[in-house]
């Protein structure tokens, strides 16, 4: 297999392909029109209820995936707050209204939204029961874990918002760049397996992604194995060992940006056990992606297929 960069690849060469993926395009790219939501609209939560929402005026989404859809639909001036995974450009100017992962109520209470936009992973439970007690319309969406769930995501959330012609197009625009990125992927005679290491050093957390991660649909769109999966891993992710690596003998090795920064980069991650006794320790094959980009399967996805492909097909880390 080809070594890799570890740094962030761009999209440069790909005609129609989606945007370089690098530290100054943290941003989002609204459809070509400016919807009008037409409202009231009512929708299934994920959590059994029917939500009817009046006013899409004041909008909080509580992921960052769910911010990169509502600001891709061209209603990014309607967001009144952010949750700590939002960090692309467009949203940084906003208030905060988690802390660590965790909901704030009263934050989010304080900034009277119109509706709030949740995923099931969004918590504490208190907190969500406390905006709903509050009158204010919250639709829960089911986690994205897989390339397949992009379509649905966007469709859900933009007929929440009473402007379903804005999801279908975006929907389209990101078919066909997923498609587009794909196509462009020369193949090859061996399928490379590359490891989903989750880092945190700062609080000591390492961690290898397994079937339920969400990494490996993405491996696996750019022609790759997910080598976690392919180790036997079930679980979303297991604590990192020296065995557990020597076992899925990655030959690159995916990581989040700023979990690479917090271990020092290249070369402190292969200080972490058994990471220099694979092939992609031993040749540097690192592929990392910006944090809120990476698992957001949204709208920005071809930028993340983009990202991977290039760095899967080119030279070694410095």
């Amino acid at each position: 297999m080809a070594a890799v960069s570890c740094t962030t690849a761009g999209g440069a060469g790909h005609p129609g392909a989606a945007p370089a993926t690098t530290a100054t395009a943290d941003r989002v790219e609204p459809i070509a029109t400016t919807p009008a939501p037409a409202l009231p609209a009512t929708t299934a939560s994920a959590d059994g209820r029917q939500v009817t929402v009046v006013s899409a005026d004041r909008i909080i989404p509580l992921s960052g995936s769910l911010s990169e859809i509502v600001f891709s639909l061209g209603l990014g001036s309607r967001v009144v707050a952010r949750d700590v995974s939002t960090t692309f450009e467009q949203a940084a100017a906003l208030p905060v209204i988690t802390q660590a992962h965790d909901v704030s109520a009263e934050g989010v209470l304080s900034l009277h939204p119109t509706v709030v936009l949740a995923d099931r992973s969004t918590g504490p439970a208190e907190a969500v029961d406390q905006i709903r007690a509050a009158g204010v319309p919250l639709i829960v969406l089911d986690d994205a874990k897989q390339l397949a769930d992009v379509d649905g995501r966007i469709a859900k959330v933009a007929a929440a918002l009473g402007v379903p012609a804005a999801g279908q197009e975006l929907t389209a625009r990101t078919d066909a760049r997923t498609k587009e990125v794909q196509a462009s992927i020369a193949p090859t005679s061996s399928r490379p397996k590359v490891a989903f290491l989750y880092l945190r050093g700062s609080a000591s957390v390492y961690l290898i992604g397994g079937a339920q991660s969400g990494a490996g649909s993405l491996l696996e769109a750019v022609g790759a194995v997910d080598a976690g999966t392919a180790a036997g891993l079930t679980r979303d992710f297991t604590p990192l060992t020296s065995e557990a690596l020597v076992k899925a003998a990655p030959d690159a090795i995916l990581v989040m940006s700023k979990g690479l920064e917090s271990v020092g980069g290249v070369d402190g991650l292969l200080k972490l056990p058994g990471v220099a006794q694979t092939p992609a320790g031993l040749d540097r094959r690192i592929v990392s992606v910006e944090d809120g980009m990476l698992l957001s399967y949204g709208p920005r996805t071809p930028q993340v297929l983009r990202s991977i492909a290039d760095q899967l097909a080119r030279g070694a880390a410095g």
